[in-house]
């Protein structure tokens, strides 16, 4: 018998960013229900902190035209039209509600000369949408929803990692996990579980994510029999840095292009100009004068600099410009606010950016332009969910924030991570609580299914770990293999290859083993974190072989257009014994009011 620990609670939530802190408070607001959260880090440490430039709500703060109707728009159009409607929908209706109620929680956003909460332009919004906390927006979420967490009655558990999600029958009855600092073994028995993990760019190596970013949601989900979608969608941002290379890939946030500042390429030409897609023509400044009247506040014409076109659209470009021979020294493009802006009002608007390239870079970047260049970033794709419970295929797991799948399509636009964090964070509390009081009973957890999983999270540790594979470097090569053949330009040959690669990987990957300490054991950590990268880089490859056009964050080379049959489906990923099945299922159908609320808005 292995020893471990049981707990009994009501509702386990995994993770404490945004969308887990949120999903904690509503759910844990009710006394008769007992509530846990668990995470992979220290309390505060989430990679929701990593979040600059603000919060998508139509707040009409600073542009009073704004109303839930025009980001529900923008949002469908920045997905490709791929999005789940009702998503969208309930996203743009209730963001508002949820930002004031930041507000009065005591989150300190930047403010109108009128003392309203400040709001600045990103890209694919029509107006200035994103609520902001200089480009430390993210922390402050963190900030105020910790703060109103630690007074609600869940517990927390730092520094656990799950290994496997628990069930009784099809429903979820709990999860293992481990102590990363002792290495015990913690079983957690709940009627509820809520997933809000985060996402999975690790499988990268220029990618933004902080170290927790390794997918385990998605393939704690997978394992455990949910269906995912949209998994071949995800969203290179345009704007990471270059240099140094220790630094490579660190996200420099869109409000830097939100606040004024210009793409140029090595010759000095500011070339978003050549990129502007036909159907953002009637959006998008087409000369000089025209972007920076607009960037400098007169916005009667409401056309934006090309710089604030949707992410998948400058990331190409840039993308572009590169292979051509037009990049900077060190293998990106220029980023420009120094020409633009005064140095008082680069320090106040952009306090991080300043600091960053200052401290890593050596760049002031109130005197001179940065380096930049696309750097892996979100996934659109995740677990699938019901739009309005936010619960998964598999009954009593639920999903929010980036984990989960449908809100945003086939390409995300700035800002609307955070509040889609608040919004379906809330709602995932909300049902999970439901559920959990609606059970009589708490479901059962065999002790056999237990002994089998912690035997399965212990297999990497060895006496002699020399004999077996290292899992840094199957990390490595995994990296190699995602930047190589699934990264930002895509074809059927490199896709295969690619496949075919990781199959290979994944067969090396249970003889990972490690030296038989399980006390701060980062070489165990590795290798259980190379499980569930290998599962998402197959589930985004497959998804990606499958998508045979280009649309949002999926750029095919080979099939450059859309696809008017793919444009209506979505491609659905599960486990169906050992393999990974691909389905295609058609969108779900939008209702005539809001179809008509789209096609008025675009006249």
């Amino acid at each position: 018998m292995t020893n471990y620990t049981t707990h009994q609670y009501d509702i386990v939530i995994i993770g404490a960013g945004g969308a887990g802190l949120r999903a904690a408070i509503e759910s844990s607001a009710d006394p008769s229900v007992k509530v846990a959260i668990v995470c992979k880090s220290l309390l505060g440490k989430a990679h929701t902190v990593m979040a600059e430039g603000g919060a998508a709500a139509a707040l009409g703060n600073v542009d009073s035209e704004d109303n839930w109707q025009v980001h529900f728009r923008d949002t469908m159009k920045g997905g490709k039209m791929l999005n789940n409607w009702r998503m969208a929908q309930i996203h743009a209706q209730e963001s508002p509600d949820r930002i004031r109620e930041l507000e009065q929680w005591g989150a300190v956003f930047d403010r109108t000369p009128e003392g309203l909460i400040s709001q600045r332009p990103f890209g694919g919004h029509s107006f200035a949408r994103l609520a902001h906390v200089g480009d430390r927006t993210g922390l402050e979420m963190i900030r105020t929803l910790q703060d109103h967490t630690v007074h609600q009655r869940a517990d927390v558990f730092m520094e656990y990692t799950v290994t496997k999600l628990l069930k009784d029958g099809d429903r979820v009855s709990g999860l293992l996990s481990y102590d990363r600092n002792t290495g015990d073994f913690h079983v957690f028995n709940a009627k509820a579980v809520v997933m809000a993990t985060g996402g999975c760019c690790r499988c990268y190596l220029v990618q933004t994510n902080s170290w927790e970013g390794t997918g385990d949601g998605h393939a704690l989900a997978y394992e455990a029999g949910a269906e995912l979608m949209d998994m071949e969608f995800l969203q290179f941002h345009p704007t990471g840095m270059v240099w140094p290379l220790g630094v490579k890939g660190l996200l420099v946030t869109e409000g830097v292009r939100g606040d004024g500042g210009i793409l140029k390429n090595s010759e000095g030409d500011r070339f978003m100009f050549k990129y502007i897609p036909d159907a953002f023509k009637n959006d998008v400044a087409d000369n000089e004068e025209e972007a920076n009247r607009w960037a400098l506040g007169d916005r009667a014409n409401n056309r934006k600099p090309p710089e604030l076109l949707t992410r998948d659209v400058v990331a190409r470009a840039i993308n572009t410009e590169v292979k051509a021979g037009r990049g900077s020294e060190h293998g990106g493009v220029i980023l420009d606010i120094a020409s633009q802006r005064d140095p008082e009002f680069i320090r106040r608007k952009l306090p991080s950016m300043y600091h960053q390239f200052k401290e890593l870079a050596g760049v002031d970047i109130t005197k001179e332009a940065m380096e930049i260049g696309p750097t892996a970033h979100y996934i659109m794709g995740g677990i699938k969910v019901n739009a309005d419970t936010c619960e998964s295929t598999v009954p009593g797991l639920f999903a929010a924030g980036e984990v989960a799948a449908g809100l945003h399509g086939a390409n995300r636009l700035g800002g609307n991570s955070l509040s889609d964090l608040v919004v379906f964070g809330k709602r995932a509390g909300e049902y999970a609580l439901k559920l959990a009081k609606s059970s009589s009973s708490f479901p059962a957890i065999p002790t056999q299914v237990i002994e089998q999983a912690i035997s399965e999270a212990s297999t990497p540790f060895s006496e002699n770990p020399s004999v077996g594979e290292n899992p840094f470097t199957l990390q490595k090569e995994l990296h190699e293999i995602m930047g190589s053949y699934c990264g930002i330009i895509r074809t059927d040959a490199d896709i295969r290859i690619g496949i075919s690669k990781i199959e290979e990987l994944k067969k090396r990957v249970p003889n990972c083993k490690v030296s038989k300490n399980k006390q701060l054991n980062t070489g165990w950590h590795a290798a259980l974190d190379m499980r569930h990268l290998i599962v998402v880089s197959e589930m985004l490859a497959r998804a990606a072989l499958e998508r045979t056009e280009s649309r949002g964050g999926h750029t095919r080379e080979d099939f450059p257009e859309y696809d008017p049959v793919l444009s209506k489906q979505n491609i659905i990923l599960k486990k169906d014994a050992a393999v990974m099945t691909v389905n295609r299922v058609p969108l779900p159908e939008m209702p005539t009011e809001l179809q008509t609320i789209i096609a008025d808005l675009d006249k």
